[in-house]
């Protein structure tokens, strides 16, 4: 298959190599200015381009045309304005350059931010997707542009909305825990939803090969944890004392705005039976054991 991964970043990448490895074709797509020679010498056809910018989608992209997309373009911030900007204005402008010949599948990564929960309720597919976040608010508006794009066009996409991503020097609140910056929201009873770099790449993939049109699917692990929780065990694993605890209303917690728990039900029963890393133990180990590797002990 030929193959364009539209953000070439922390997931594109690995999914680019992996896709190359079973012998697709594959383009990886990346903000103007940014180096790509990383992806030529694993053999990945580099591409540059603003997408939001019809004109320099088209000049990067020319009368190529792919079997499978991925969009998995990464924000670097800038608000509401950014996230409207790269994410909405982004993909009208992809659904507008593959009109005339679409793909066969085109994967959307989206977010399970979208869900505005706070009462720490279980959530699937199924439940309201309606976020107080503003960035969060312009993620529904995308999806909703692409299912409409698909029930009015045949637009073929599958959603993916992925939980909090870790991985290889990724993971923010391990990384504060780290530095000794981490706090604890009140009692630590705020639940945390998370998925492993690897799951999430080997979810794309699947959905590229086994494509359910139309279908949003909740990418998350298989048991949402605490904080108390998730720092306890890392503490314990790392012999280091507890975050402390700040208060729940305090501006130093941006991320506690939410707290939900996020069912994977739907994804075990179509995409993907087993996950690698099916807690957040199994992938922190993992991360815990690459990082004393990396250091020789």
């Amino acid at each position: 298959m030929r193959v364009l991964i539209i953000g070439c970043g922390y997931i594109g990448t690995p999914l680019a190599l992996r896709l190359r490895s079973q012998g697709h074709e594959v383009w990886g797509l990346r903000r103007q200015g940014t180096d790509t020679s990383d992806l030529l010498r694993q053999g990945i056809h580099p591409l540059a381009a603003e997408v939001t910018d019809p004109t320099s989608l088209a000049a990067a992209l020319g009368s190529l045309h792919f079997d499978w997309t991925v969009n998995a373009l990464s924000s670097r911030g800038g608000g509401e304005e950014g996230y409207r900007r790269l994410y909405l204005q982004g993909t009208e402008a992809i659904l507008t350059h593959f009109q005339a010949k679409p793909p066969r599948c085109y994967v959307h990564l989206s977010s399970t931010s979208v869900y505005g929960q706070t009462d720490g309720s279980w959530v699937n597919e199924d439940s309201p997707a309606e976020p107080s976040n503003g960035t969060s608010r312009i993620l529904v508006e995308v999806e909703q542009t692409l299912l409409q794009a698909s029930r009015s066009t045949g637009w073929p996409t599958v959603i993916l909305r992925s939980a909090g991503i870790y991985g290889p020097d990724r993971g923010h609140l391990f990384q504060q825990f780290l530095k000794g910056e981490a706090r604890l929201t009140d009692d630590g009873s705020r639940w945390l939803n998370m998925v492993h770099q690897d799951d999430l790449v080997a979810t794309i993939s699947a959905a590229l090969e086994r494509p359910a049109h139309g279908q949003i699917l909740n990418v998350s692990d298989d048991a949402p944890a605490t904080e108390l929780e998730f720092f306890t065990w890392l503490a314990a694993r790392l012999g280091r004392p507890l975050p402390p605890s700040i208060d729940p209303d305090t501006k130093q917690r941006k991320r506690g705005a939410t707290n939900k728990r996020i069912s994977n039900q739907r994804l075990k029963n179509t995409l993907l039976p087993r996950l690698t890393h099916p807690t957040f133990r199994d992938g922190y180990e993992a991360e815990i054991q690459r990082g004393i590797a990396g250091k020789g002990q």
